[in-house]
Parts: C-alpha cells; sequence; structure tokens
C-alpha cells in the first residue's frame, strides 16, 4: 500500500512538471513545493539522491514534448525542405545555441552551490512573489501595445539572443521559472509574446537536455562507484514519470501557445504571488 501511494505521487509530480515546465510558473519550484509537502513514504526506495535524478529524467519527457510539437520548424535534414528553408532553420538554432551559452556556462561551473545555497523552499517562495510582480508589471506597462520591435522568428538578431541568454542565467534560482524568465526577457527586449514564448520553448532543448544529462551521468557514475544504488522501482517509477511528462506537456505547450494569443500572462502572475504567500504562510505555521 505505502508503494503503491508512492507511485501515485509519482503520477502527480511528473504531471505537475508537465504543466510547470512550460507555463510561466516554475516546474523546479513546484517540484520542490509537492516533495516538501506530499513526502514520499517509501524512504529506503525513492531517496533523496534519487528525487533529484527523477527531476531531471521527467524533465528530459517534457523536453521531447517540444521536440515532437515543433519537429518540423526544427529539423533542417528534412529532403522536403528547400535550401532557403533549411539555411533558416540552421539560423534558428546558431541563435538557440548562441542564447543557452550563458547560463550554461553558469549552470556547469556553479551547479554545485546552486544546489547547496539556493534550493530551498523559501527561496521559491520569494522568487515566485517576485517574478509574480515582474508579470504584472510588464503587462501593465504593454498594455494596449498592439506592436512590437520583433514580431517574427527571422527579426530576432543576435544581440538579443545574447541578452535572453544572460535572462536565462536567473533562471537558475528555483522559483524563477526557466520559460518565465525567458519570456519576461524576450518581452522587455522588444519581442511579442508568441515569439518570446516560442523561442523559449526551442533553447529548453539544449539547456534542458545538458543538464538532464549531467544529472543522469553523475548519478550514474555514483552507482558504478558503489555510493549510490539503482533498483527496478525506480526504474519503473522514471519510466512512468517521462511519460506522463511527456504526453501533459504536449497539451500545456499547446494550451500556453493558444493562451497568450488573446491574453495576458497577468493571471500567472497573481498565482504566482498568492501561492508564494500562502507557502510562507505555511512554513511560518508548521515551523
Amino acid at each position: 500500500m505505502k508503494l503503491l501511494l508512492d507511485f501515485l505521487n509519482i503520477i502527480v509530480n511528473a504531471i505537475v512538471e508537465g504543466i510547470t515546465e512550460w507555463l510561466p510558473i516554475s516546474s523546479t519550484g513546484h517540484m520542490m513545493l509537492l516533495q516538501h509537502f506530499w513526502k514520499f513514504r517509501s524512504e529506503e526506495i525513492f531517496t533523496r539522491e534519487f528525487l533529484e535524478v527523477f527531476n531531471v529524467v521527467v524533465q528530459f519527457g517534457a523536453i521531447l514534448a517540444v521536440v515532437t510539437l515543433y519537429r518540423k520548424k526544427l529539423n533542417p535534414l528534412s529532403n522536403k525542405l528547400k535550401d532557403t528553408q533549411k539555411k533558416r532553420i540552421w539560423n534558428i538554432w546558431l541563435k538557440v545555441i548562441i542564447g543557452c551559452m550563458p547560463a550554461g556556462i553558469v549552470g556547469v561551473l556553479f551547479d554545485d552551490w546552486f544546489d547547496e545555497h539556493l534550493y530551498n523552499v523559501p527561496v521559491v517562495a520569494t522568487m515566485l512573489i517576485l517574478y509574480g510582480i515582474g508579470f504584472i508589471v510588464l503587462e501593465l506597462f504593454n498594455r494596449g501595445k498592439d506592436e512590437f520591435r520583433i514580431e517574427k522568428m527571422k527579426e530576432l538578431d543576435y544581440g538579443t539572443v545574447i541578452l535572453i541568454g544572460l535572462f536565462q542565467i536567473l533562471a537558475i534560482i528555483p522559483g524563477t521559472s526557466r520559460s518565465g524568465v525567458t519570456i519576461l526577457g524576450a518581452m522587455i527586449l522588444g519581442c511579442s509574446r508568441s515569439i518570446a514564448a516560442e523561442f523559449t520553448f526551442y533553447m529548453a532543448i539544449p539547456i534542458m537536455a545538458g543538464a538532464s544529462g549531467l544529472k543522469i551521468l553523475k548519478y550514474l557514475k555514483e552507482v558504478a562507484e558503489g555510493s549510490a544504488s539503482i533498483n527496478a522501482p525506480q526504474v519503473l517509477a522514471m519510466g512512468i514519470g517521462m511519460v506522463v511528462a511527456y504526453v501533459v506537456s504536449l497539451y500545456a505547450i499547446s494550451y500556453l501557445m493558444k493562451f497568450i494569443k488573446k491574453k495576458s500572462f497577468t493571471g500567472f502572475g497573481i498565482y504566482r504571488i498568492v501561492l508564494g504567500i500562502l507557502v510562507l504562510v505555511l512554513l511560518t505555521v508548521f515551523k
């Protein structure tokens, strides 16, 4: 019974990841909060070390959803494309790589430091509130604005891409939201909501794949050295989590792209603020 409840928890975690990875409300923050307030009962199976790996494995499932949905726009090797179309796609990938470099470099150099000092619930709650305010302020500033400096992907210049990449560094702090901060930064730099969101999804592929790959390789190395272990329930949990996150992400991405064409991010900002305040209250009450 205890293990069955834990697998239900695994499915809920994967659903939360699939939804929150693409909405500007912080997937890492939500996963940390969920695992803080709803702990696994089989601690001998779902250890802290395993959960760190599980979190990145379900992220990988979410990445596959982006690849699925945008495969035609991001595959420069298709024989069905003209040379000009292939060149355009290669150009997009170059921009994506350039945009990912700042966060990638900082992540590799300071990953352990961030894990040790910033991965805690109070930081998540604070970031939820601060960036929630940021979204509301930005939408108030853009209210009634019909034209943006960048409304097509080809108008996205390399200077803007580098600046968006610098914004993405902020997403290393849990509770910030990688999609949220890059969309916010892109809009500040003059991108329309749809271009900001779409380019953010593209950037997720290498940055999340890289982060997930490093965590998984690190864990496998520890297993090989004997300092960590892996068993059948853990493998099953990761498989279920990845599939569920993939399916849920397909719907979450499609929903967000439809949503932003008609509505603003103010609602997400309000949600972040309310959740952040609620978490701080709960932490105070249940010390």
